[in-house]
């Protein structure tokens, strides 16, 4: 590593460092100091309540959705047991280091209001962030009609007179009444959806694990038979170990809907955070395995307690309208529970819509506040709700309708597609930002100033930024293969990449920016002396007793 100094470039980046640290006092002094719409007066950072707890609770319920519930249903129809599970272990692997980057950023400048195109636009570029910007706020409004037809879906199961559109729209309104009206139990209402999804999951992994032991009514002791017929893999457009190699790379692709957006959860509430250097790297590390265990687990066991060739996974052929837990369930003959797990499935995508849509009012409202959007975003009721925001992002959200003309799995696998590839895009953006912070502060020599550090970097971040644009460019290359062409699918795989390309050049054009800061203009400075002094008096508490030292581990 290089010693501050001891170049001609260190040294020009060492009086850099103290000009802009010299700045950067004098700012302190004045009342509601700002930089890029960030307040760095040292009153507004006291004003924190998220403890680690928190953290893990948000991104865990964020993670924990329909993707596992009912889009793993659709993956194990097309691809098998063993793509299935290979395909979400690679899938998190990609998103811890994802996670560990922007664990890394947000720990080492927790400013109150930061978001991740901030970010972009101090390390990288402000064109990137404002596409960057755009990019989250689609992808939330997307995600708020695929949790939509998500639920239409579920409903179905009940085979009740209701058409899907009433269903749709009962689900909408009554979303938009609680971010509009009732916002004010929001957050009350999204901790007890957490709370199901936790119980549920968890339940599901020791129930899939009774069943596959035997212990179910039947007495079938499965193990994994499952994984030898029909088999562990379903080839994949072609026959033969290609078509288990794309089976496995399909399940990968498509494994990214479960967790789009989750890791961007702890950066955005870093500023919210209590000791945020203490608690912000604990929930990384522990959000990680927690992941492992509920995705490791559930993804093996759900394939193995049903098998591939059901006619009841949810599929464009068969436009099943049940999770393959419920599946699991009727097959192993336990009575009941298979409605009390569907009702269950159903408050999980009903939450998770209304945080999107919560979510995306709140990216659409700062991007107008900061001048990216236009400013009637901004505007808000006497409460401070961002109304036009809301409406906007509800209205977005209202694509749920084409459920009505389609099928609703087909539907949802084409905003399981837009989604996805719109989260792989923000996830790029993410890995370079990070990789020119943690230039700016080789070049500074201020690497070792990095309250929190994780392995493998810079490394494993170039690696990822690989994966990710791969799987982003191969999103539905199932389109391209010969007799399989679908302009629909196509068009949800990838009309993301020329809108976010679109927005970036547009603004680029406009702005007359550089094409990217160079290093040396990397400002890593401001902002780190109030988060310093933030910190400072920060200590681990000590644990009184035995349950206290347990709760500590856990939370």
């Amino acid at each position: 590593m290089k010693e501050e100094g001891t170049t001609a470039d260190e040294s020009q980046g060492g009086n850099d460092l103290d000009q802009t640290a010299s700045l950067r006092r004098n700012s302190t002094n004045i009342p509601n100091a700002k930089e890029n719409g960030i307040s760095l007066d040292h009153d507004d950072q006291l004003q924190r309540g998220l403890k680690s707890r928190h953290l893990q609770f948000m991104a865990l319920g964020a993670a924990i959705g329909t993707g596992l519930f009912v889009g793993s249903g659709a993956i194990l129809h097309m691809t098998g047991p063993a793509a299935l599970w290979l395909g979400y272990l690679s899938m998190m692997a990609v998103v811890w280091i994802v996670m560990n980057d922007i664990g890394e950023l947000a720990t080492y400048l927790p400013l109150k209001g930061i978001t991740l195109p901030y970010f972009a636009q101090r390390f990288v570029d402000p064109s990137l962030a404002f596409a960057a910007g755009w990019n989250y706020w689609y992808a939330y409004s997307i995600l708020v009609a695929a949790e939509a037809t998500a639920a239409a879906i579920i409903l179905d199961y009940w085979k009740t007179p209701v058409p899907p559109w009433v269903w749709i729209t009962i689900i909408l309104g009554i979303n938009l009444l609680i971010n509009i009206i009732a916002v004010g139990i929001f957050g009350e209402a999204e901790f007890w959806f957490a709370s199901i999804k936790l119980i549920t999951i968890l339940g599901l992994i020791i129930m899939g694990l009774v069943i596959m032991l035997g212990g179910a009514p039947t007495h079938e002791r499965l193990g994994f038979l499952y994984w030898q017929d029909p088999g562990a893999f379903k080839e994949y457009l072609v026959e033969g170990s290609t078509g288990k190699f794309l089976a496995y790379w399909k399940a990968f692709v498509l494994a990214g809907y479960s967790f789009i957006t989750s890791p961007e959860l702890i950066g955005l509430a870093a500023g919210e955070t209590v000791a945020p250097r203490r608690n912000l790297p604990k929930a990384v590390r522990r959000f990680s395995w927690r992941l492992a265990i509920f995705y490791g687990v559930s993804s093996l066991v759900v394939g193995t307690i049903v098998p591939s060739n059901d006619s009841r996974l949810l599929s464009p052929e068969s436009n099943a309208n049940a999770s393959p837990w419920v599946i699991a369930l009727q097959r192993a003959g336990i009575g009941g529970m298979n409605h009390v797990i569907n009702a269950a499935i159903l408050t999980s995508a009903w939450s998770a819509g209304n945080a999107f849509l919560y979510s995306g009012s709140r990216v659409l409202y700062s991007m107008a506040i900061n001048g990216q959007a236009p400013a009637v975003f901004g505007k808000t009721t006497g409460k401070g709700v961002p109304w036009v925001a809301v409406l906007a992002t509800w209205a977005f959200g209202c694509l749920a309708y084409l459920n009505v003309s389609e099928g609703g799995a087909t539907v949802f696998l084409w905003f399981n597609s837009l989604s996805t590839i719109s989260g792989y895009v923000a996830w790029i953006v993410v890995l370079v930002t990070y990789l020119r912070f943690r230039a700016a502060l080789e070049y500074r020599g201020l690497l070792n100033t990095l309250p929190f550090r994780t392995p493998l970097q810079p490394y494993a971040s170039w690696v990822v930024l690989g994966v990710v644009s791969l799987l982003t460019l191969t999103n539905g290359f199932q389109v391209f293969v010969a007799g399989h062409w679908d302009y629909k699918a196509f068009l949800a795989s990838y009309i993301t990449i020329p809108a976010f390309l679109l927005l970036y050049f547009g603004h680029k054009w406009r702005s007359r920016t550089p094409w990217m800061k160079p290093v040396a203009e990397i400002d890593v400075v401001t902002g780190k002396k109030e988060m310093d002094e933030l910190c400072a008096d920060d200590v681990d508490p000590v644990a009184k007793n035995w349950a206290q030292r347990i709760w500590f581990w856990i939370a």
